[in-house]
């Protein structure tokens, strides 16, 4: 997760926003991983999103009903639209509580300024023939501005002598409360969904709207980097953006081109995608028999970034390591260095990749060795197919030393039966 987060940090424009979606889970490492990469300066709000309603079965604790989404930015000066809430019905009932000769509603605001401010104190006769005093404070506009409300019919006049003179403001012209961090207004996908695609991680779209339309403009370029169905490709679509969508699953990726022709009507063309009225899918992880022939380096990169993992930069003298996998609480800065304060973050796992036909023993003690070494509990051996000695021994392994091998096939890689363990 980490470097994919410090790659889009480098990528992301100056203008450019941020949002990473988490669980309660992981949200307090995902949180310090971020501050990291992005700087503390450049965290703008934790968006709080009910996802659930209440649970019955919670144990001894409280109902957790919401996720994370946190919103970074690469400096000040970067894109914000405001949006808005509808107002409540009862809010509106109880506020816009005059309605004019042709059924528009209104409320009865004040035109006192909110500070001192000497050069709006002036008396203003109305239309009505009356004269009004400001509030000693002044008016919230300039004369020039007063008359304009006085001549579209804007002006409250006061029922009884010495009111204050109001302006109305109309619920149609209102643009509601702002919105804040707390939304609670956007339910989760459910089975009976109309858009539910049985996709276990699916946003909603108007979730994705939201956080689309507050931070890009029209043309802008939205980068999903974890795309799953590609619920932000189509909300970026729809919102008339450009978008690339990444995700490391083939299955993903297949669904998201469904659902581009379907809810976009967009055709999967070079020649249109170079026009902006199509797209293309490009990269997807390739068969058994074409990673057969690829160099062996390059095959061990494929299968350490399918695993989510870094690839060495060394392509010798790696110690039987090939790679690593990091979980988001690790800190890159700390990992290689001892008897640091922070030790109990230095937790990784390797990977070793064999473009063999078949793992054997042999290879599974090497790597039982390179574990040990590395002072590890856990690595990840791919490989086309493993020999029942290398099986054996890794059950062994196990049962021994409390060490654990997953043996992993580039076929359950491409079949994605890894992403379920």
């Amino acid at each position: 997760m980490r470097p994919r987060c410090v790659e889009l940090h480098r990528v992301l424009k100056k203008t450019g926003s941020f949002y990473y979606h988490c669980d309660w889970h992981a949200s307090h490492y995902v949180k310090v991983m971020l501050d990291q990469i992005f700087g503390e300066n450049q965290f703008q709000n934790e968006i709080i999103w009910k996802r659930t309603h209440a649970h019955g079965n919670i144990g001894r604790r409280f109902g957790v009903v919401n996720d994370s989404i946190f919103f970074y930015t690469r400096n000040t000066d970067y894109t914000w639209n405001q949006e808005y809430l509808a107002f409540a019905d009862d809010y509106i009932e109880r506020r816009f509580n005059y309605t004019d000769p042709d059924g528009r509603r209104w409320q009865s605001v004040t035109l006192r300024n909110p500070g001192k401010r000497p050069n709006l104190h002036y008396p203003y006769t109305a239309s009505n023939g009356v004269t009004y005093m400001p509030h000693p404070n002044g008016w919230s506009c300039d004369l020039e501005r007063m008359k304009q409300y006085d001549s579209e019919g804007r002006l409250h006049f006061p029922s009884k002598a010495g009111g204050q003179l109001r302006l109305k403001m109309y619920l149609d012209e209102s643009p509601g409360p702002k919105l804040q961090n707390i939304w609670d207004d956007i339910p989760p996908i459910n089975s009976q969904a109309a858009e539910a695609l049985g996709y276990p991680t699916q946003k909603p779209l108007p979730l994705l709207e939201r956080i689309i339309e507050a931070s890009s403009n029209r043309n802008d370029i939205v980068l999903d980097a974890f795309c799953g169905c590609g619920t932000a490709l189509v909300a970026a679509q729809k919102l008339k953006r450009q978008w690339i969508g990444i995700d490391i699953s083939p299955t993903a990726c297949r669904v998201m081109a469904m659902r581009l022709k379907k809810d976009c009507g967009l055709k999967e063309d070079e020649k249109l995608w170079a026009i902006g009225r199509g797209f293309i899918v490009r990269d997807l992880p390739k068969t058994e028999a074409e990673l057969r022939k690829y160099p062996a380096f390059e095959f061990e990169n494929w299968a350490v970034v399918a695993l989510g993992g870094i690839p060495n930069k060394v392509q010798v003298g790696d110690l039987g390591i090939d790679g690593r996998i990091y979980p988001v609480s690790a800190i890159l800065e700390l990992r290689v260095k001892e008897n640091v304060e922070m030790d109990f973050m230095d937790v990784w796992y390797p990977i070793q990749v064999k473009q063999t036909d078949k793992v054997g023993r042999p290879d599974i003690d090497a790597f039982e060795t390179a574990i040990q070494r590395a002072k590890r509990k856990l690595g990840y051996f791919v490989g086309f197919d493993f020999t029942g000695d290398a099986l054996f021994e890794i059950d062994r392994f196990r049962r021994e030393t409390g060490c654990e091998i997953k043996p992993l096939t580039v076929r359950e890689i491409l079949d994605e039966e890894v992403l379920q363990r």
